[in-house]
């Protein structure tokens, strides 16, 4: 498409996220991989919550949890799952929709092992989303981990990755008076070639 040059030009949209992810990375205060991630319900009903994308591939985006998680069990419920990256500080936002699978065995192994140990026991400790009586109840559970596992705990087989393949991925940016850029790219497949719209703001 003619127009869709400077911040919008390419002809792969991974590579255009992960280039938008890159320059918010030097200036966004806190977590510029963080993703609104959206799902439903077995009544349809949506959820929000903020995670941290973990890797943008080269034709999907990984974020890891808990598989017990409500998020968990609404994306395994459904199939799909949609998120936002919203970038204050340069204005700008990226949109993803699509189907979801799990990440599992070597790749979810080592990022688990990259995490600090605090967090990697934090993840055997947590029945994420499950009514928590206290917080000490909290601390206790993660020294019992602790005693239990050691300074190299394994990847709990109750976490670990989730990868979206989308079929549609919006990029944003902010315009003067209210008229942004949007430009929506969309395929019926992730096989097949994408399909690039400009869209009113």
């Amino acid at each position: 498409m003619a127009d869709r040059t400077g911040i919008f030009a390419g002809d792969d949209p991974f590579a255009l996220a992960r280039a938008w992810l890159s320059e918010a990375q030097s200036t966004e205060p806190n977590d510029p991989n963080a993703i609104a991630l959206a799902t439903v319900d077995a009544s349809g009903l949506p959820n929000v919550r903020m995670v941290l994308l973990k890797e943008i591939e080269a034709q999907a985006f990984v974020f890891y949890t808990n598989y017990g998680s409500r998020k968990a069990q609404e994306i395994e419920g459904a199939g799909g799952a949609a998120f936002v990256m919203h970038w204050k500080s340069l204005r700008r936002q990226v949109r993803v929709r699509g189907p979801v699978s799990r990440v599992e065995g070597p790749q979810a192994d080592a990022y688990y092992q990259s995490r600090s140990l605090q967090s990697r026991l934090g993840a055997w400790a947590s029945q994420q989303s499950e009514p928590l009586s206290s917080r000490a109840a909290l601390v206790a559970e993660v020294a019992r981990v602790t005693a239990r596992h050691g300074t190299n705990p394994p990847r709990p087989p109750f976490w670990g990755g989730y990868r979206l393949v989308p079929l549609e991925i919006e990029f944003w940016a902010d315009g003067p008076f209210r008229l942004h850029d949007r430009f929506r790219w969309t395929r019926s497949a992730p096989d097949v070639p994408w399909d690039v719209t400009r869209l009113n703001p």
